[in-house]
C-alpha cells in the first residue's frame, strides 16, 4: 500500500475532522440550487438542475470505480486525496471536491448560449465549452498533483502525454458530454431516467462494497 493510500485511509469519514467552513459552503450550494429551482418553476427549464445533478453523478461513478481499484489492488487507487480536508469521504474524494462538483454542472449550463446553433471557433457552443471546461479542470488537477494534494500512482494516469489525455477524456470531458446529452433529451421523464441511472450505478456499487466486501473506499 502506498504512503498516500495509507494517509488517505486515515480519518476516512471521520466526523471529528469537520470544519465550520463546511456550513457556509453547504449554504452556498443550497442557495444556488434554490435559485435555479425558482427560475425553473418560472420558465419551465429544469436543465440547469439536471446538469448539476448529472455532473455530480458522473463524479460519483468515477470515485466509486476508483475505490474498487484500490480494493482489488490493495496498492493504490488511480488517484488519492491524502491531504488535509474537512471530511474525507473516499480515498480520492473529499467534501470540498464534492461541493465543487455539485455546482460545476450548473456553471456549465449557464455558460451555454440560448441559441443552440451558435458556434465558437467553428464548434457548436456546447462542445466548445465542454472541451474548454475539461481542459481547465485538467489544468487545475495537474496543479493539485504538483502540490501533493492529489496523488497519481499509475503510469496511465499521470503528467505524461497519454496520462493527461486519459484524465481529460475520462476524468472530465465525459462529465460534460453527459450534461449535453441530458440537455438534449426532450422530456422531463427521460432526463429523470438518465439521472436516476447515473446515481444507481455508484449507489449499487457502494452497497456491494459495504454489504458484501465490508468496505467503501
Amino acid at each position: 500500500m502506498t504512503p498516500a493510500s495509507e494517509q488517505a485511509l486515515y480519518q476516512l469519514r471521520d466526523m471529528s475532522t469537520i470544519q465550520w467552513y463546511v456550513i457556509p459552503l453547504l449554504a452556498f450550494v443550497f442557495y444556488i440550487y434554490a435559485s435555479e429551482y425558482k427560475k425553473a418553476r418560472q420558465t419551465g427549464d429544469w436543465n440547469a438542475i439536471f446538469c448539476g445533478l448529472t455532473l455530480f453523478g458522473m463524479d460519483f461513478i468515477n470515485e466509486t470505480w476508483n475505490g474498487w481499484v484500490f480494493h482489488f489492488t490493495q496498492h493504490s487507487a488511480v488517484w488519492t486525496t491524502p491531504g488535509p480536508t474537512a471530511l474525507r469521504t473516499m480515498v480520492g474524494w473529499n467534501i470540498e471536491i464534492m461541493f465543487m462538483f455539485a455546482v460545476a454542472g450548473i456553471v456549465f449550463y449557464n455558460t451555454l448560449s440560448e441559441d443552440k446553433s451558435e458556434k465558437i471557433l467553428g464548434l457548436p457552443n456546447q462542445w466548445f465549452w465542454a472541451i474548454g471546461y475539461a481542459v481547465f479542470c485538467v489544468f487545475v488537477e495537474c496543479l493539485l498533483n504538483m502540490g501533493g494534494h492529489l496523488v497519481w500512482e499509475y503510469r496511465l494516469w499521470n503528467l505524461s502525454f497519454k496520462g493527461v489525455w486519459l484524465i481529460f477524456l475520462f476524468g472530465y470531458f465525459d462529465f460534460f458530454v453527459a450534461c449535453i446529452i441530458v440537455v438534449a433529451l426532450k422530456t422531463i421523464k427521460s432526463k429523470l431516467t438518465m439521472v436516476s441511472i447515473l446515481y444507481a450505478i455508484p449507489i449499487i456499487g457502494n452497497i456491494i462494497g459495504l454489504g458484501i466486501c465490508d468496505w467503501v473506499y
